[in-house]
Formats: structure tokens, C-alpha cells, sequence
């Protein structure tokens, strides 16, 4: 059965390293019959969260603010698996992923209990080096948290520039994971 698949891009470099890993990923999945929906995070207008409690109220627009969150919601709340992508900064997400992520609790909040929809969730990152320890803690924890099975983690290092990433094993990893969610 085929799984509907957001990905999250919360690299500002659209050819990047990070964006070849997504590009691996897609194609497996969509290969395997998948449909994959990807937004860049960087080239969007997404406010931070304001902690506000008032978002819940309208299933179709969640958050009170109105930006470019509402072109992701939809996306969201129909998608099997949801991919977080980003480079490592600061042995972390990048602030546009997190950004991002931030709000989708507007989308807990339609629920009475502040349940998350389930899903399935993918970690893919690119970095010069190789510390993603709390990368990788954080993104456990969440999955954890929220009650999503984690299908996979990509964490690829030593990769700088854009391209550094070409004949990298982590590309065919991405493409495998990504033909294995069926």
C-alpha cells in the first residue's frame, strides 16, 4: 500500500548536500509507489510559534497566524511519514526545521487530549563533521514524545560544500530507505 510522504527541508541550500540526500530518498520511495511531497523550508514565511494556546479552533487553518504554514498543514495531516532534513548546525536542526516543526502543534491542538496525528517519521542530515549525537538524541526523544516509529536515520558527515555529497554511500542508504516505506 502506498504512503503518502512530506518532507520537511530545513536547508537553505536548495543543491545542497541535504537536498541530494532528499532527492536519493525520493526517488526510492517513489519508486516503491510512494507519493512524496517536499517543502524548503528556507524559501518560505514561517513565523516561530508564539506559545499562544489559541491554535486548535479550525482544522483547516490550525495556528492563529496566517503565513506560509498553511500550505504545509494540509500536506501534514494527510502524510504516513513525515521526513525532518536538514544540515547540522550547531550539533542540531537547523532554525528552519525546528521552526516548522514548532508549529505543527497547532495541529495537536485540534485535539481534545493535544494528541499528534501518527505517523512515521525519518531523520536526514548532511554535515562537515560527524557529531550528530544530539541530533540524533533529539529527534529520538521527539519520536518518542510523540508517539511516532522512527523508520530510519540517514546522518551523513564530511560533507562541506554542495556536491561534496556525490558518491557518497549515504545516497544510496537515503534511496534504500526510501524504497522500503511501502
Amino acid at each position: 500500500m502506498s504512503k503518502k510522504i512530506l518532507i520537511l527541508n530545513g536547508s537553505p541550500r536548495p543543491n545542497g548536500n541535504t537536498s541530494a540526500l532528499i532527492e536519493a530518498f525520493t526517488k526510492g520511495a517513489e519508486e516503491a509507489g510512494n507519493s512524496v511531497t517536499t517543502f524548503l523550508l528556507d524559501r518560505m514565511d514561517i513565523h516561530g510559534c508564539k506559545g499562544c494556546w489559541q491554535g486548535g479552533k479550525n482544522p483547516d487553518h490550525p495556528c492563529v497566524q496566517r503565513d506560509d504554514m498553511d500550505k504545509i498543514y494540509p500536506v501534514y495531516r494527510q502524510a504516513d511519514v513525515v521526513v525532518l532534513a536538514s544540515p547540522l548546525y550547531y550539533w542540531t536542526l537547523s532554525g528552519q526545521l525546528r521552526t516548522a516543526f514548532d508549529r505543527l502543534f497547532a495541529v495537536a491542538e485540534c485535539d481534545p487530549e493535544y494528541r499528534n496525528p501518527q505517523k512515521a517519521g525519518v531523520l536526514l542530515m548532511a554535515a562537515e563533521g560527524n557529531g550528530f549525537e544530539e541530533s540524533v538524541y533529539y529527534y529520538s526523544r521527539l519520536m518518542q514524545h510523540i508517539k511516532w516509529k522512527d523508520l530510519g536515520q540517514i546522518l551523513v558527515g564530511g560533507v562541506t560544500q554542495p556536491g561534496d555529497i556525490q558518491g557518497n554511500e549515504g545516497l544510496q542508504r537515503a534511496y534504500d530507505l526510501g524504497k522500503s516505506i511501502q
